[in-house]
């Protein structure tokens, strides 16, 4: 079990009605001024049920150094991957609601396993969403081999019965959105899904899957040396690291988007005083320019949102994927 320790230096219910714009820099209330004088008094655990590294341990990671000197205990990060985020996630609904466990995980934990998964340890409603952390989008990446240099190439490509893709899992943010587009493009392709998107990026460099929408953080590198060739973006906007590479919605998909956050949960019944605390800290450490440039070089965009704006964005994903995942029929044991 991977785990990090730093080192000390010394749902949702209550909020859906109050949903609004996500806050993107907004200021909110100190996380000191907000703290119960008794918490946190141990090691803090942030249970990430997926692999280590990606966009996940990335913002995590950064976070955590500048929350290590407001929250003044060991904030300790553990990978504990299995079923598509859903080990981890049970295991922190069945912690003790006392403030020192959290779940930190990407949204399709709760907006869309529910609907793949016919059995689950868990209930959403066992966990309570804290911030929505930042958000990211899915760029569509093939083999330089296959030629194809825009969106319209890969669409014929497909509808010539062609193509092939991976994604980082059944289920995965890359899973989504090739099937999200697939729907609006009419086309059908064979879907090779990978543990992870590192393994799934491996195989399309090497030739063996044609494409496949993968996160930006994993797949910049290799575009940059030529190793793949980038097509378009999932998101309403453009990468600020590929400006040169159009969004679907520019590329003949109007209104098209699809992106994903990461967001931090905490075990139903958490005092809301230390869920305001948590959310401070976390919202705090992400608007520090350094990290927010950080985040930016590795295609993550800073969002840093209100628990209620969170909890708004996580119900209306939830529709909108749980209406997709019906739709392809998508069921897992």
């Amino acid at each position: 079990m991977p785990m990090t320790t730093l080192p000390s230096p010394s749902l949702r219910r209550g909020a859906v009605a109050l949903a609004g714009a996500v806050l993107l820099l907004g200021p909110v209330a100190s996380a000191r001024a907000q703290a119960p004088s008794d918490w946190p008094n141990r090691p803090v655990r942030l249970v990430v049920p997926l692999p280590p590294g990606g966009p996940s341990d990335i913002v995590l990671r950064g976070a955590l150094e500048k929350m290590q000197p407001v929250l003044r205990q060991p904030l300790v990060l553990e990978n504990k991957p299995g079923a598509n985020g859903n080990l981890g996630s049970a295991e922190v609904a069945r912690a003790a609601p006392d403030g020192h466990t959290w779940l930190w995980t990407t949204d399709t934990t709760v907006t869309v396993n529910p609907f793949v998964y016919r059995t689950m340890a868990f209930k959403v409603d066992d966990l309570v969403p804290v911030i929505r952390a930042s958000t990211l989008s899915q760029i569509l990446v093939c083999h330089p081999a296959l030629g194809l240099r825009t969106l319209a190439d890969f669409v014929q490509r497909a509808k010539a019965g062609k193509a092939s893709y991976a994604s980082g899992g059944s289920g995965s943010p890359g899973h989504l959105t090739t099937e999200l587009f697939s729907s609006a493009a009419g086309i059908e392709m064979s879907h090779v899904p990978y543990k992870g998107p590192a393994p799934a990026m491996q195989d399309v460099m090497g030739g063996q899957v044609d494409c496949g929408f993968l996160a930006g953080s994993t797949v910049l590198p290799q575009v940059r040396a030529g190793k793949l060739t980038a097509l378009a973006v999932s998101g309403a906007k453009r990468s600020a690291l590929l400006p040169e590479v159009p969004t679907i919605a520019e590329s003949g998909y109007p209104g098209f988007e699809a992106s994903f956050s990461l967001v931090l949960f905490a075990p139903r019944g958490t005092p809301q005083p230390t869920v305001d605390q948590m959310q401070a800290a976390m919202a705090d450490a992400l608007r520090k320019p350094d990290l927010v440039e950080k985040l930016r070089a590795n295609d993550l965009e800073v969002i840093a949102a209100t628990q209620a704006q969170t909890a708004a964005r996580l119900d209306a994903d939830a529709k909108k994927w749980g209406a997709l995942v019906k739709k392809i029929g998508l069921r897992q044991d």
